[in-house]
């Protein structure tokens, strides 16, 4: 017989289901904040995750791939530029921002490489994690970029349920950037490929012996 505490939390996951997941719609410039879905490309499964390693929806999510009605926006090098989702984010796990240069952000489908900018992990104190778990992240552009078009994209790995896989919760911003410098930036990895079924901050289980933690992908990007 299932026991209460059990019934509890039975119920609680299946209304988080139904109910729960965080969807990245809103991009925010140096701490203004744009209407929903004006500069993120909007996702059409809802609040459903993406879980398949391979899956190209692993770029800009369900339905993302091209641009649509969703406009770019003109930010300078250096620029502090944000993603908020409709709820907070409540599922452990890391968060990412990767970019990628195209010649046009509108109709790119985020096919070419991209590096990555800035990734948030969880803080240790003792075998105690402590994982950033917000409505908004952000991150600094970086000011050495050449001008150009430039898709950004956001990403937070959800590890709450080990021996499930993994979940992904992506947005896709459109952007032009403005001023910067002639860096070239790397390293560059395709999405999807820049997780790996191997990467122990994808398999990890963070509630045994969980002291440390590597996020997965390549090195973040510094001018």
């Amino acid at each position: 017989m299932m026991s209460l505490s059990h019934l509890v939390v039975a119920t609680f996951l299946c209304f988080s289901l139904v109910h729960g997941h965080y969807i990245f719609q809103t991009l925010t410039i140096d701490g203004q904040k744009s209407q929903p879905n004006q500069y993120v490309r909007k996702n059409t499964n809802n609040n459903s995750p993406v879980t398949d390693l391979s899956s190209p929806d692993l770029r800009c999510n369900v339905g993302g791939a091209t641009g649509g009605s969703t406009q770019t926006a003109d930010v300078r090098a250096g620029a502090t530029l944000g993603f908020v989702a409709d709820q907070a984010v409540y599922h452990q796990g890391p968060v990412t921002f990767y970019m990628t240069k195209v010649p046009s952000a509108s109709a790119a489908d985020g096919s070419t490489p991209w590096f990555k900018i800035a990734e948030i992990g969880p803080k240790f104190s003792g075998n105690s994690a402590q994982w950033e778990l917000s409505q908004s992240y952000s991150a600094k552009i970086p000011s050495c970029l050449p001008a150009g078009e430039y898709l950004l994209r956001v990403e937070q790995l959800a590890l709450h349920n080990p021996g499930a896989p993994p979940q992904f919760y992506i947005g896709c911003g459109q952007i032009k950037v403005t001023g910067g410098g002639n860096a070239t930036p790397g390293p560059l990895t395709p999405i999807p490929g820049h997780v790996k079924a191997s990467d122990p901050g994808y398999t990890v289980n963070i509630y045994n012996n969980f002291a440390s933690y590597t996020v997965p992908g390549p090195k973040v990007f510094q001018c």
